[in-house]
């Protein structure tokens, strides 16, 4: 779908399936709040990176609710109203588990498929729960500017790497480090590097947002 398309498509949802806020616990005692966006049976987590909340999801959210997908926009605990064990820092805290708690509170819900976006910090997050999780519980995952922590060997779900080929960071670019757990994760798997040095969430601020919603939208969509 042209995203101009789908962000015309948002005027003509109802206001049975608008954004509302939702909570709901995790595995090792904490609480997650999160925006939910729409109804359907194919779900899509969005999980924020590090100078990111729920919040800076919205116009993204509001794109895949349109194109048919029940959206969950989650606050990483230590952030927003979020909170659990380690939650004092975020670098370090489980996050993984608000991950899973996401995929997990939309199955009871009723999605028949739940994927995940995962961006900078929420991509490892995100990568690290399709390790940890049931076989089919994550459908697909989206990795912007990121890969597991763990080796990506272990990955559960098909997946997409999206980076600029200039991103970088104090240690250096990040792009041979992603290749690299690019190259163990297994089949079916896809690479897209693009121009720039925008990092993770920052690519919604550039010239080829458009191209990287449409390359998420077309990849959560194939079956």
């Amino acid at each position: 779908m042209p995203i101009l398309l789908a962000i015309l498509a948002i005027f003509l949802v109802n206001t049975a399936s608008a954004q509302k806020t939702i909570s709901f616990p995790t595995e090792d005692g904490g609480l997650i709040f999160a925006d939910l966006y729409g109804t359907g049976d194919k779900a899509v987590v969005l999980a924020h990176g590090g100078r990111f909340n729920k919040e800076s999801w919205a116009p993204q959210a509001r794109i895949l609710q349109a194109a048919g997908f029940q959206v969950l926009a989650l606050d990483f605990r230590g952030r927003g109203k979020s909170h659990g064990p380690g939650d004092t820092d975020i670098m370090s805290a489980p996050l993984h588990l608000d991950v899973l708690a996401a995929v997990r509170y939309l199955h009871t819900s009723g999605t028949k498929s739940v994927s995940v976006i995962g961006a900078s910090l929420g991509g490892g997050a995100a990568g690290d729960a399709s390790i940890a999780s049931q076989p089919g519980e994550i459908d697909r995952i989206v990795f912007l500017a990121s890969a597991p922590n763990e080796p990506a060997d272990k990955l559960k779900s098909p997946s997409l790497f999206i980076v600029a080929r200039d991103d970088a960071n104090e240690d250096g670019p990040r792009l041979p480090g992603i290749q690299k757990q690019y190259d163990l994760a297994p089949e079916p798997k896809q690479l897209i590097i693009l121009k720039g040095s925008a990092h993770a969430q920052f690519l919604f601020e550039t010239d080829q947002a458009d191209r990287v919603m449409q390359e998420i939208v077309h990849f959560l969509s194939a079956k």
